[in-house]
């Protein structure tokens, strides 16, 4: 299939076309007018701000749950596998795009090129899936807890995990049929190029985005009636109660799908439009919705561990003794030891505390889970 104007290869000064995959050449924009000199700084600041606080948050995110017992549980996995999906960018795809902005071009070669797109799509559709696991985790947790307990212990919920990237694997694997993995001199980055394919491009769209959404509202809408329901019966009953740490570990991770919505629904619709009639869409998308639907749809990656810390107050906790030693690692090697020769046997939790269900999904009014009081 052509590619339109607002998608093709970019050009070298003599007018022979060349791949803009993995040549220096391709900084010029195909419609061939001159970039304002404001642009490149200013992709370059918000990549180089979405990659420290991607790397900082997420590193911060997997040793919170690695290091608190309370956190480390069979849902809490899901968030791990979702900051190593968020990690992904930051660490490979991210540093090369900075680079081409510094060359004006792609000038690491087509290995690189390929490579970095794959480990972009990876971290994308690894991020959504884990999104969409965790909002079934949850929905099966508030609303089917005899069922839960069974199916989802720590064991059972690393098979899920692997399952979420086998998933994942297999949605990207046409992608190197069909040839969509290019270099788009627009935001300096090798990605999924929209116009290679409409029908795959539709797919992605419906499999990426559409389709979790969908599962997700289901999941969220489904605890939330729930949860009113139940505070409605605990206020009839008793005093009205402000919303428990449970319940606003749920809302954090209701909150991380929003934003997750929000960021990727303008870039998705664009690529929803491409797919429906690529050759007469794709020219008439302004280049500057196209980059900054991109650039939003980046700075998803680092914005889930910044809502952790702010509605989670184990997270938050933990946050804070972590920078606390490093800022300060005697004092904190000090404070361990003192904290070691005071606990004694009976502080330690037991295991069925230990294999309560996760911390995220702490749903709801402590005196009972919603299902359970709805039932009788």
């Amino acid at each position: 299939m052509p590619e339109n104007g607002s998608f093709a290869n970019c050009c070298e000064a003599g007018g022979r076309a060349e791949s803009p995959r993995w040549t220096g050449a391709g900084g010029a924009r195909p419609s061939g007018a001159p970039r304002p000199p404001w642009v490149a700084p200013a992709l370059s600041a918000v990549l180089v701000v979405t990659t420290a606080v991607d790397i900082v948050g997420n590193l911060l995110v997997i040793l919170s749950v690695l290091g608190n017992r309370k956190l480390r549980n069979a849902g809490n996995l899901f968030l791990v596998s979702l900051a190593f999906a968020d990690l992904a960018v930051a660490l490979y795809p991210y540093p090369l795009s900075l680079v081409a902005i510094f060359h004006d071009g792609w000038a690491l070669g087509e290995v690189h090129c390929k490579a970095s797109a794959f480990v972009m799509g990876l971290s994308v559709v690894g991020s959504v899936f884990n999104i969409t696991a965790i909002a079934v985790d949850r929905y099966c947790y508030v609303c089917r807890s005899v069922t839960y307990h069974r199916l989802c212990r720590r064991r059972h919920a690393a098979v899920y995990v692997g399952l979420v990237w086998l998933l994942t694997l297999l949605v990207l694997l046409p992608n190197f049929f069909v040839g969509s993995l290019e270099y788009d001199p627009r935001v300096y980055s090798c990605t999924f190029a929209q116009t290679a394919s409409a029908g795959y491009t539709a797919a992605v769209v419906l499999v990426h985005f559409l389709l979790p959404v969908a599962v997700v509202c289901f999941c969220y809408l489904h605890i939330w009636v729930l949860v009113l329901r139940a505070r409605r019966k605990v206020k009839a009953e008793s005093k009205p109660r402000p919303w428990s740490s449970r319940v606003r570990s749920f809302l954090s991770m209701f909150v991380v799908f929003v934003i997750f919505a929000i960021c990727w629904a303008p870039l998705n619709c664009i690529g929803l439009a491409v797919a429906i009639d690529p050759e007469e869409v794709a020219p008439r998308v302004p280049e500057g919705l196209f980059v900054s639907s991109y650039f939003l749809a980046y700075f998803n990656s680092c914005l889930n561990a910044i809502v952790y810390g702010l509605l989670n107050q184990n997270f938050r906790r933990e946050y804070k003794r972590i920078i606390s030693a490093l800022w300060n690692p005697r004092r904190c090697l000090q404070n361990s030891s003192k904290g070691s020769q005071a606990e004694g046997p009976g502080s330690q939790p037991t295991p069925a505390d230990s294999a309560r269900a996760p911390v995220q999904a702490d749903n709801l009014p402590p005196d009972a889970q919603p299902g359970n009081a709805l039932r009788k």
